[in-house]
């Protein structure tokens, strides 16, 4: 604090470029100079600072208590900071034990006259002499370093008051730089950090990229306030529609259940509070002007717009579309559906990797078993052997098999109170009855085994069929990433052989062509060139195959 200095200017400064409160300013300078003025005069001593505005500086006091006179019984508890009554009215100061008294302290080189005078007329009561004590560089040095990390605090304090009631919202920050891996994201007053595990596995960053995501925390840390942010979270892609729908915003449609695989795909179901608004087509938009804004800024994560239905049924038929469902078995005790399909939907309500029946399990909080009409078949068959084998009625077995049993094996581990539930059973032939399930069950096993091992074999001898037997839609169908509407998207766009796609050059032809997207497009090139190799390799397996056996057949004719 150099001489002659009004803090005012300072403090108002300082306030305007932290935004940080002046008036917690002048506490955090207050509270600097009286803590360096302990330090400096004794940690003992009852000293306070308080800041003038007038003159714009910090004075100084040190608060001496007037207690009555010591006696031999009651002698003086702390005489550096008690004066006895007497003492002080010998010194000409009329006060009255109980009362305090502020003696200001001089500790500034403007103030060097004043403190020469007080040294000298109270220097014996205060116990303290200022004069020449160099108080004012040392009280200049500590404020300054206590303002520092105050203001460093006071601007901490402000950022956390400002992003804590911000957690839940999306936000928008520049990619800054990397820290093992987490990204940190300068988010203009703050930095935010995009943990490892809040990443989605295919996106990648570059500094100086803008980037929104969900601000999942933000935490009180020591080094300052911790904003966690995440790109993965199933909250982003909801609030992202909820930026891109007015109909979301306003609640006439309400997202009722979200799910989502980040990077790959995601399910979001939506309802609508007035009849007039189609809720689908809300969160669609104009040629799907809003749906694409949300999969563009989650790069190109497939999005499936579920309507939502009070009936689980045909609300999980909805979240497995485009997938075509026959038959829905409910089991509402354990929240379980089984679902079954045409065999030609099986591969597509299922998934890539099993991805489409999870999120509809996830979206509709339901456990989901799908089997095609051919295994259900095959099953229906198998549980009345296995039921039949021990001796229960054809009505009895439908009724099990309604009920989720499927073999013997089922039927010995259930409870007997349960078993005497279905119509014919008693609890006197349970035992018998169970231990039958329990000899039938071995030989079910062997059977299952065997009929594995069959399938097993017609997956192989399917996938092993020679390219010359197959249509071109078969063809198709075993490219990577093909489905049946890109199949038909291609046959009307000119392609409907997988030749014509290897063959086509242009591959922004192709995409606009067939409407399938660049990214799209060069994917299905390259998978199609894969196949072909693929398919090359095998026709000569099969050629050589077959050449060896007829020479074989040859030979030994």
């Amino acid at each position: 604090m150099q001489q002659n200095v009004n803090l005012n200017l300072i403090l108002d400064q300082v306030a305007k470029d932290k935004g940080i409160d002046r008036a917690k300013l002048i506490e955090i300078l207050e509270e600097a100079i009286g803590s360096a003025a302990k330090r400096h005069f004794g940690l003992e001593r009852n000293l306070k600072a308080r800041y003038d505005e007038e003159k714009g500086q910090v004075d100084l006091f040190q608060v001496l208590t007037i207690v009555p006179d010591p006696t031999e019984e009651a002698p003086l508890a702390d005489p550096v900071n008690m004066v006895p009554v007497a003492v002080a009215h010998e010194k000409g100061i009329d006060v009255e034990p109980g009362d305090e008294l502020d003696f200001p302290i001089y500790y500034r080189a403007e103030d060097e006259a004043e403190a020469r005078a007080q040294d000298e007329q109270w220097g014996d009561l205060l116990k303290l002499k200022t004069y020449r004590r160099s108080f004012g560089r040392i009280a200049a040095q500590t404020a300054k370093q206590v303002m520092i990390q105050g203001t460093r605090n006071a601007e901490r304090e402000n950022v956390f008051n400002e992003y804590k009631d911000r957690k839940g919202e999306v936000i928008t920050g520049i990619v800054r730089r990397f820290e093992r891996g987490n990204v940190i994201v300068d988010l203009g007053r703050a930095e935010a950090v995009l943990p490892v595990r809040e990443q989605v596995p295919r996106e990648s960053y570059r500094a100086g990229d803008r980037i929104q995501a969900f601000v999942m925390d933000v935490l009180r840390e020591s080094k300052g306030p911790q904003i966690i942010l995440s790109r993965a979270s199933v909250e982003l892609l909801k609030k992202l529609f909820e930026m891109e729908v007015p109909e979301i915003a306003e609640g006439v449609v309400v997202i009722e259940a979200a799910a989502r695989e980040p990077g790959g795909r995601a399910k979001i179901a939506v309802s609508s509070r007035d009849s007039d608004v189609d809720p689908v087509g809300a969160c669609v938009g104009m040629k799907g002007s809003r749906v694409q804004a949300v999969v563009q800024e989650l790069r190109g994560e497939k999005i499936d717009i579920v309507p939502w239905d009070e009936d689980p049924a045909r609300f999980v038929c909805n979240a497995l579309a485009p997938a075509e469902v026959s038959r829905v078995l409910l089991d509402e005790q354990n929240r379980a559906m089984e679902i079954i399909v045409p065999d030609d939907q099986l591969s597509l309500a299922i998934g890539r990797r099993g991805q489409n029946v999870r999120l509809a399990s996830q979206v509709t909080g339901w456990k989901l078993d799908i089997n095609s009409e051919s295994r259900v078949k095959e099953m229906r068959e198998f549980a009345t052997e296995s039921f039949g084998a021990i001796g229960i009625p054809e009505q009895t077995q439908e009724m099990l098999y309604a009920h989720g049993f499927r073999k013997s094996q089922d039927v010995a581990n259930a409870a007997p109170e349960m078993l005497t539930q279905f119509p014919g059973f008693t609890m006197d032939m349970i035992p018998d009855l169970q231990k039958r399930a329990r000899e039938q069950s071995i030989e079910d096993a062997e059977k299952e085994m065997r009929l594995e091992q069959e399938r097993e074999a017609a997956r192989i001898a399917e996938a092993r069929r020679h390219p010359d037997t197959l249509t071109q839609e078969e063809r198709f169908a075993r490219v990577r990433g093909v489905g049946e509407k890109t199949i038909e998207q291609m046959k009307l766009a000119g392609y409907p052989t997988v030749e014509t796609v290897h063959n086509e050059a242009d591959v922004n032809r192709f995409a606009d062509s067939t409407g399938l997207g660049i990214k799209k497009a060069r994917q299905i090139k390259h998978a199609v060139g894969v196949y072909l190799e693929e398919e090359a390799k095998l026709r000569a397996e099969l050629d050589a195959e077959k050449a060896r056996q007829s020479g074989a057949e040859g030979a030994g004719a």
